[in-house]
């Protein structure tokens, strides 16, 4: 109820989500205080805000939520009873490898259950799950979650702003300032979830050319016909062979900014046996997640961003 209320942002809001009255809410909150010794929410104004200690606390509040679901999880792995069909989502930055030895390992661990894998981007990763089309989702490219959604994070891959050798950027000496960039051409991808409608996430020029899948941008940008990011293990053989150069942006360290990714999945209804075993799977994969090696150059994928 305390994160409920955090998320809603008003006690009756979060009365709705978990299906009780407002007055169960702020009796199960105030209590919650009193057992704490602390007060989480300042109720002076017309809405309850957050304290510094409720602030701090929340962090807590959500890994014990997390903590209950994978307790959750495991218990129904005990009971057994494996999912008819896992469905998953992920993000196209996530390398292609990693998912494909997940999955060959999937089959031989689980010979009965049906696989549906799907690679999106941004909303389109979060979408299905919200929707409960997916069971859970891995992704990274989406920097803030709707409410409702448990979050594990996994690891980390890289993502850099590159443009092609014959680029003017490539040959601009020194950190590239945000002026600069917004001369040229920004390559984007674009998102066909709602989630993400009316932002931008990491474009930096107002002239933008916006991409349905990352084939399309890796493309555009071995062409020369604009810069952009890009997941680090996708364009490793471009950088190494001359096609693509990294460009020095402001803010953006040097060998690409590091990018987290989350394993996802609906508060309440963690994934079964079969999802769990796929979550620390690729958690653990020795197929590239941590080293950044994986999917290539020419991995299509469905997305928006920089």
């Amino acid at each position: 109820m305390f994160v409920a209320a955090v998320d809603e942002g008003s006690f009756s809001a979060a009365a709705r989500r978990v299906q009780r009255t407002q007055s169960a809410v702020s009796e199960a909150i105030l209590s919650l205080e009193t057992q704490l010794g602390v007060v989480l929410f300042d109720r002076t104004g017309r809405y309850p805000r957050l304290t510094k200690e409720g602030l701090v606390l929340l962090a807590d509040a959500r890994s014990v939520i997390t903590g209950v679901d994978s307790m959750k999880a495991r218990a129904k792995g005990i009971a057994g009873g494996l999912e008819a069909e896992l469905t998953a989502v992920f993000d196209v930055f996530l390398p292609i490898e990693a998912i494909a030895e997940a999955a060959r390992e999937f089959r031989i661990r689980f010979p009965v259950t049906p696989l549906r894998l799907y690679v999106e981007a941004l909303g389109s990763v979060v979408q299905p799950v919200l929707d409960r089309r997916a069971s859970f989702g891995v992704v990274g490219s989406l920097p803030t979650l709707p409410p409702g959604l448990v979050k594990e994070r996994m690891f980390d891959v890289k993502f850099m702003m590159v443009a092609a050798a014959s680029h003017p950027l490539a040959s601009y000496r020194g950190i590239i300032p945000k002026e600069e960039l917004a001369r040229h051409v920004q390559l984007v991808l674009t998102d066909r979830s709602t989630l993400t409608e009316g932002r931008n996430l990491g474009v930096m020029s107002p002239s933008t050319w916006r991409l349905a899948d990352l084939f399309a941008k890796h493309a555009f940008l071995v062409g020369g016909l604009g810069w952009g990011g890009m997941p680090v293990h996708t364009v490793a053989r471009d950088l190494a062979e001359g096609r693509l150069v990294e460009l020095s942006i402001e803010e953006v360290p040097p060998g690409g900014l590091p990018l987290s990714m989350f394993a996802i999945y609906r508060e309440g209804e963690p994934p079964g046996p079969a999802g769990r075993w796929m979550i620390e799977h690729l958690k653990n994969c020795p197929g590239g997640t941590r080293k950044g090696r994986g999917l290539p150059g020419n991995q299509p994928g469905v997305t928006t961003g920089s």
